[in-house]
């Protein structure tokens, strides 16, 4: 189905008012919880129609598929912010920062190094999230939750990656009241490296197109939602 801008402007809008009353059943105000439109798989067109419907903030998975759309629109919207969600190989390390203001999925050292050794020769800072696997999935990436101290020692040390907070995927569930607990750990951990560094990790990004209202409930900054702005994703 191919979605007009008048249409996605109606599902952004109605995806902001469920943030508002999640938001606002915690007590949380509803402008510290940002929307990122997750256009995987989708062709530029879409992003171009999500543009002109108000949306600003893009999340990608793959570093190759995101630079296309970004080069196609990048005349028309150069104002646009993408972050890269998705896992990211070391030897892509360079054209994802040439793509990307924000990496969210750094699950490891050794993609941190180089990052930082990249971004050194740009005199570049780049905010980073931590990605966990917190069921420990082996589809998908993400660090063990209890290397969590250890790589976040190894990001701060490193001066051109800016370490802003946590990200996670939990498995998806039936129920979305399911998902509350994972959340809750994920907010927990953020929590202790806080404490363990004496320093702020504001971002907690958590939550997608089945469970968002339910992360929001929980503490998440950021919603990743794809399918419940655009529809199913068509084929890569």
């Amino acid at each position: 189905m191919s979605l007009s801008t008048d249409e996605i402007a109606q599902r952004r809008d109605d995806i902001l008012r469920r943030i508002a009353r999640a938001a606002e059943r915690r007590g949380r105000d509803p402008a510290g919880i940002l929307l990122l439109a997750v256009t995987k798989s989708h062709p530029a067109d879409l992003v171009r129609k999500a543009a002109a419907a108000g949306l600003t903030r893009f999340g990608e998975n793959r570093v190759a598929e995101a630079g296309a759309k970004i080069e196609a629109l990048g005349e028309e919207f150069d104002s646009l912010i993408w972050r890269l969600i998705g896992p990211l190989q070391t030897n892509k390390a360079k054209p994802a920062l040439q793509y990307f203001s924000a990496v969210e999925s750094l699950d490891r050292q050794r993609l941190a190094v180089k990052l930082n050794s990249l971004l050194a020769a740009e005199e570049r800072r780049l905010p980073v999230l931590i990605e966990l696997n917190l069921a420990g999935e082996a589809s998908k990436s993400g660090a063990p939750p209890e290397a969590a101290v250890d790589l976040a020692a190894a990001v701060l040390d490193l001066p051109r990656l800016d370490l802003r907070g946590v990200m996670a995927v939990p498995p998806q569930r039936k129920d979305p009241e399911e998902a509350r607990p994972d959340f809750r750990r994920l907010v927990e951990i953020r929590d202790r490296l806080q404490d363990r560094f004496d320093r702020a990790f504001p971002e907690i990004s958590m939550g997608m197109s089945h469970d968002f209202e339910i992360a929001v409930e929980e503490g998440s900054t950021e919603v990743r939602l794809g399918t419940v702005l655009f529809g199913s994703r068509e084929t890569a």
